[in-house]
This record gives structure tokens, sequence and C-alpha cells, in this order.
């Protein structure tokens, strides 16, 4: 039998998470049946929508029950199939979460080419979160040929690729992100045409200077004060796809303050915004072939860069996952499980 190590959620966060809210443990594979591949975890993603997981609250989602593996996408090599079309050795990008091996029906990986680009971007730019990017930004925002558009956590996965996909379709790109080096990382890497610091205290100051045309696409990742300092200045028609909401992800009640809920609608009305949440698997069917073939066209040419930030050892896992949730990351944050 095959032994795998994993990591277990042990108990529900209240507000941020902690390492107490993780045990490693190990536990035994069950024997492969038909259709079925063994695998052996390569990279673990870590994203932003397992903090949901961690929670029992309703969401598009199930919960990660306490005592359960904790979910994420992963990229394995497979090391023994009864499976057609999978063979030993093979590399896939499959869902078995924060664990060393797993067991998994082979109708549930997706069989990567380790010659073409790295195995690791099926977890960030090739995959979900590069997915996001595109098919929020091109089926919700639409960006034109002229127009500004905006994007929060602008250096993570999804946003850097949002910028990029914008500045290819036309747009100006105005980035926000936090701090120095994250400011400089989307002018020299990514290309976009201003970088904002939303920790300066200036900065709905600065936003406003670098936006003279208005706001027509704001890409939301993060809410809280970043979104306050937006809102103001969307033009009329303006789109926001709403994609992620970071800065309430560990709040454990409602924020202080006047209710800002009529605000907020007078200037849905008075501006006649279109705000579309949206969970990128809706997608899937209609834009995942073209999601492929753009994006591995647009890194082959240069007009697409990433970054990725790797811990080593699925043991920091935990820790890597508190620091992606505290903006620690710089890229899209990878755990290297083996080699």
């Amino acid at each position: 039998m095959v032994e795998t190590t994993r990591i277990v959620l042990a108990a529900r966060p209240e507000g941020a998470p902690t390492a107490a809210n993780f045990r490693t443990e190990t536990a035994e594979l069950p024997p492969l049946e038909e259709g079925q591949v063994q695998l052996r975890t390569l990279y673990l993603s870590l994203d932003p929508y397992m903090r949901g997981r961690m929670s029992a609250a309703k969401s598009y989602a199930k919960p990660v029950e306490v005592g359960a593996v904790m979910v994420g996408a992963t990229v394995a090599e497979v090391v023994d199939s009864r499976a057609a079309g999978f063979a030993k050795g093979d590399v896939v990008l499959s869902y078995s979460g924060w664990q060393s091996h797993d067991v998994a029906p082979a109708s549930s990986l997706r069989k990567l080419d380790p010659d073409k680009v790295p195995v690791s971007t099926a977890l960030g730019v090739l995959g979900m979160p590069g997915f996001t990017a595109y098919s929020g930004l091109l089926k919700i925002g639409q960006p034109k040929a002229g127009e500004t558009v905006v994007v929060a956590a602008a250096t993570g996965p999804v946003g850097s690729a949002v910028g990029q996909i914008a500045k290819i379709k036309g747009a100006r790109a105005v980035g926000i992100a936090g701090g120095p080096k994250k400011c400089a990382a989307l002018l020299d890497e990514f290309g976009f045409d201003v970088a904002l610091d939303h920790r300066a205290p200036d900065f709905a100051e600065q936003l406003k200077a670098a936006v003279p045309d208005g706001i027509d696409v704001y890409f939301e990742n993060v809410a809280g004060a970043v979104a306050e300092a937006v809102y103001p200045l969307l033009n009329l028609y303006a789109r926001v796809p709403v994609c992620g909401l970071i800065a309430n992800y560990n709040a454990a009640g409602l924020p202080e303050g006047p209710d800002q809920l009529p605000a907020f609608y007078g200037r849905i009305l008075v501006k006649s915004l279109t705000i579309r949440g949206f969970i990128q698997s809706e997608f899937v069917a209609e834009l995942f072939p073209d999601f492929l073939r753009d994006m591995s066209e647009w890194i082959a040419d240069g007009r697409v860069h990433y970054l990725e930030d790797i811990t080593e050892g699925l043991d920091n896992a935990p820790e890597a996952f508190i620091g992606l949730l505290e903006g620690r990351n710089f890229g899209k944050a990878v755990v290297k499980v083996a080699d």
C-alpha cells in the first residue's frame, strides 16, 4: 500500500487562518480500480478561494469538512495506471489537494506536455487564474480600444493577466498593488501604463490623477478601501467583473461606519453600471479552448509574462497560504511538493 502525507482542515478559522487550523497526517491510499490512476504530486496551487472553503458559510461550492484534505489544483506525475490513455510518467493537471499522493479517476485529469511550457503554469497563467482573467475580462469587462481598465491585486496571477490582456485589446491598463517592488513589476515586467501603491496615504488622489478620462472597466479582486477609491471614478456604462473580495475574506463581522449601500446603489443607477459576479467555471465550455490557444500564443510571442512565487515543501503550505491572504506572495503562489 502507498501512503500519502496530507494536510487537513483541523478547525474552522475565526478571522484570519493560523497554523492551528491545519494538521498534517498520513493515510494509506486505496487500491487502484479500473479507470483510475495513482498520482505523485509535483506542484500544489494556493489560491484565495481556499479561504472560503475553510468556512461553513454557504457559497458556490461545498466547504471542506473538518478533518478532510484541503482542496486545491495540483500538477502530478502518474506512478501507476489502470486507465486507458494514461501511463506511468505522464504529467497531469489534477485536483488532489494538499497531499503528496492520490488516487484519482482518469476522467478528472488533463494531460500536460512538459516539453512546451513549465508544467507549473497549468496552475497559473495557463490554468484557472489565467482563465479567470481571460473569461472575466473579455466576457464581462469587454474592454475596447482606448478605454481605461483598472485592476486591483494587479501583480497576482489573475490581475497581471487582466492588465496584459487589456493592453492586447488596445486599452490603457492601470494596476493597483501593494508596495514599491510590486508597482515596479507592473511597469517593468507586465507592461502596465500606470502602477499605483494602495498603501500610499494619498492613494485616492493618485488614482484620480491617473485616470483623467475616468474608468471604463474595473476588475474587482479586492474590495475594501481600493474599491471605495475606484467607484466614484467609474464612467457611464462602466463594467465591473467581480472576481474576488480578498480584503473581506478574513473579516469576522461587518465593517464599522455608516451604511454605504444606498450610495453604492445610487452609483449603479445614475451611471448605468454593469456589476457582475462570476465563477470562471461557468465559462469553461464556451471559452476554455479559445483561452488555451490565445494565452499560449501570447506567452510564446512575449505579449504575456508571468511570475511564480514558489514555496518548497508541502509542510510549508499553511504558512504560504496565510501569507497569500496577507499579500506577501509576489506572483502565482505555488508549493513545490516533489521533483
